[in-house]
């Protein structure tokens, strides 16, 4: 009997410390406006209302879990959470570790200066001290493309405003319109106006899940095609 009763508890433990199926859990880092940001301590943005027109169509309650944007890929790998969106752009080296949906945004990597810098082209970038957020597309694109700068890497964005605004680095590269949400605060600095590069986002999924992965992008497909994408656009940036 006593045997028995032990059996059950240990069933009910494990059962407790499985993922609850009736939620759909979701990892961003909260920090990249318009996409995820925080108002009024709650989460929202253009990933937001996409990820809550995922869950509705999965019937699921949506969960939100703030993290650092270089644990992402990880915390999908390991199953802590279903699904990403975080401004994640496509790599090769991601793609081993995880599978992306289609891609649902278009972003242009831009570079903040300070109003008084005498970088005036992002190409002048290439030997100056440039802060960028770990683990993002203009870490991995700076890296490659600009050997002899030297990288600040800061695992959030305004940390790295923060240290141009002190004059620690030269530059900051980063997301188009983030970078236009974060200068609306910050007097004193401004964008160049040429583009470093441009990139695409997608979500993520673990490797394998192809039931999840069809159905976030068949939530994509059609905000996509109904003009949804663009409207979240507006409503959080007000342009």
């Amino acid at each position: 009997m006593k045997k028995i009763f032990l059996i059950l508890i240990l069933t009910l433990l494990l059962t407790g410390c499985g993922k609850n199926e009736d939620e759909l859990v979701m990892v961003t880092e909260a920090g990249f406006a318009p996409y995820e940001y925080y108002e009024g301590g709650e989460i929202v943005g253009v990933d937001i209302d996409i990820a809550n027109e995922i869950a509705k169509e999965l019937g699921k309650k949506l969960v939100i879990k703030d993290i650092a944007f270089d644990s992402i890929v990880n915390e999908v790998k390991s199953g802590k959470a279903d699904f990403a969106a975080a401004g994640i752009s496509y790599s090769d080296e991601r793609a081993k570790e995880v599978d992306f949906t289609v891609n649902y945004a278009t972003s242009k990597q831009v570079v903040i200066v300070t109003e008084d810098s005498d970088i005036s082209l992002p190409e002048q970038i290439k030997d100056k001290k440039v802060a960028v957020q770990l683990g993002s597309i203009a870490d991995t694109f700076v890296t490659k493309e600009f050997k002899d700068a030297t990288i600040t890497r800061q695992k959030k964005y305004l940390a790295a405003i923060q240290d141009l605004k002190t004059g620690k680095v030269d530059c900051v590269v980063m997301d188009e319109l983030p970078a236009e949400e974060i200068l609306k605060e910050n007097s004193g600095l401004k964008i160049l106006e040429k583009e470093l590069t441009q990139d695409k986002y997608g979500m993520i999924v673990k490797k394998g899940n192809k039931e999840l992965l069809d159905s976030i992008n068949k939530v994509l497909n059609r905000l996509i095609s109904e003009g949804k994408i663009s409207e979240y656009v507006i409503k959080h940036t007000g342009e």
